[in-house]
């Protein structure tokens, strides 16, 4: 790139977010690289799940800017990001194979498929359902599948719309264990496949270091007894989950960095 340094895929700089007086998060600054898998946990109330939707372009920060691929800041969610959330989002009206057909539909000019469009997308389906293990229930609608399924397909509903970015939030918080390391297996799997940027929010710690590249710490460095809404919340440590969870990165006023000893 001209010989400089090449510029990271997602950035987002000196970010500050405010609902009215209530501050929630406050200088947040962290880039990212393209197929990375960002695992985000900390207290409940820290700016997760406002910092997923700022990524999503859902909400715009009071201050600061995100930036993907160098782009200037989204002003709305676009086909870029897709995005599962804890609860199933899925159409119940729709059949199986139909999720996965309305997921890729996002990228038409209409939002529908025709003729031998409507065919090679429903082909283009089957083949995405098979890859995640749902092609015998194609014709099913998603009340009859178990939570596993119903949130396999949410996921693959969100990557046949081809996003650059796929953003999980608490994505397996309401499975049962075992249905929950299955989903694990699935999403290292899928991962491995489409190499995607994704970020994940989750309140366990320790599937943020299973699954995650790196692991983003959300707290607040500055805390007033009186008035716990006083302050908000920002990136407190940055860990590298690829090397045994060593810190690489701990945020403070003065940024250093931790070596192992």
């Amino acid at each position: 790139m001209d010989g400089g340094q090449p510029v990271s895929f997602v950035t987002a700089e000196n970010i500050f977010q405010s609902y009215g007086a209530r501050p929630i998060l406050e200088r947040v600054n962290v880039t990212v690289d393209e197929g990375e898998f960002i695992s985000i946990v900390g207290a409940s109330g820290c700016g997760k799940s406002t910092f997923l939707r700022l990524l999503l372009a859902q909400e715009r920060p009071t201050r600061g800017e995100i930036r993907i691929a160098g782009a200037p800041p989204a002003v709305e969610p676009g086909l870029d990001r897709g995005v599962v959330f804890q609860k199933y989002s899925v159409f119940p009206h729709m059949t199986v194979r139909e999720n996965i057909v309305a997921g890729e539909s996002f990228r038409t000019t209409w939002g529908v498929f025709s003729g031998a469009h409507k065919k090679a997308a429903r082909d283009r389906a089957d083949d995405t359902l098979a890859r995640i293990g749902l092609d015998h229930v194609a014709d099913q609608y998603p009340a009859t599948l178990s939570g596993g399924m119903q949130q396999r397909l949410a996921i693959g509903q969100a990557l046949a719309a081809k996003p650059r970015i796929l953003l999980l939030d608490e994505p397996f918080g309401a499975l049962d264990p075992g249905t929950r390391l299955s989903m694990h297996d699935f999403l290292t799997e899928l991962r491995a496949e489409t190499r995607m940027t994704v970020f994940m929010v989750t309140h366990d710690l320790e599937e943020g270091f299973k699954l995650g590249d790196r692991v983003l710490v959300f707290d607040k460095p500055r805390w007033d007894p009186t008035d716990p809404n006083a302050y908000g919340a920002t990136i407190t440590y940055d860990f590298d989950a690829r090397d045994g969870g060593i810190p690489f990165q701990r945020i403070e006023e003065d940024t250093h960095v931790l070596r192992p000893a």
